[in-house]
């Protein structure tokens, strides 16, 4: 809910929880802020991670960067080859691009809380190298308003096609 006084200034509170459990290994309540407040340029998205569970599988985007910070909680990064243990305070940086594919493990006895913020460049393209699949988003990024999207896909690169297949 939008401050009367400050149109574009929300409270955690009273930002809509979405909880989302997809299998056995992701689960997340997710409070997007920025939506919320009217932002446009910068996402910013409240997050809270179960023990023993991640948001979302390792991925990349191509044209939008991303950053963290925990809040509370403890959990583990894993960015690239690397392995980077989360602790509040922390804040990791996110650039576009496969040398910074992630996700955000909770390895501790409690929830796992950050702020996760994306610029909000669209088109934008997702690879996930862990199931080899690729996913497109026009008309607004992950992130952004869905019913805005004119086009969200998603590929498996393992059948891909040379450009003049089937013209």
């Amino acid at each position: 809910m939008k401050d009367p006084a400050h149109p574009n200034r929300v409270s955690l509170a009273t930002v809509p929880l979405r909880h989302s459990i997809q299998g056995e290994r992701f689960e997340s309540d997710r409070r997007s802020l920025s939506r919320a407040a009217g932002g446009r340029a910068l996402g910013c998205s409240h997050m809270r991670v179960p023990p023993g569970k991640s948001a979302w599988p390792r991925h990349f985007h191509l044209a939008n960067e991303e950053a963290v910070y925990v809040l509370s909680g403890s959990g583990t990064a894993r960015v690239g080859d690397d392995v980077l243990p989360l602790r509040p305070g922390d804040y990791l940086a996110l650039p576009a691009g496969a040398g910074h594919a992630h996700r955000i493990d909770n390895d501790g006895a409690e929830p796992l809380e950050y702020l996760i913020f994306s610029t909000m460049n669209d088109p934008d393209v997702m690879v996930y190298p862990d199931s080899n699949k690729l996913a497109v988003f026009a008309g607004s990024p992950p992130g952004g308003d869905a019913s805005a999207r004119h086009f969200e896909t998603v590929l498996d690169l393992a059948a891909q096609r040379e450009y003049w297949d089937g013209e």
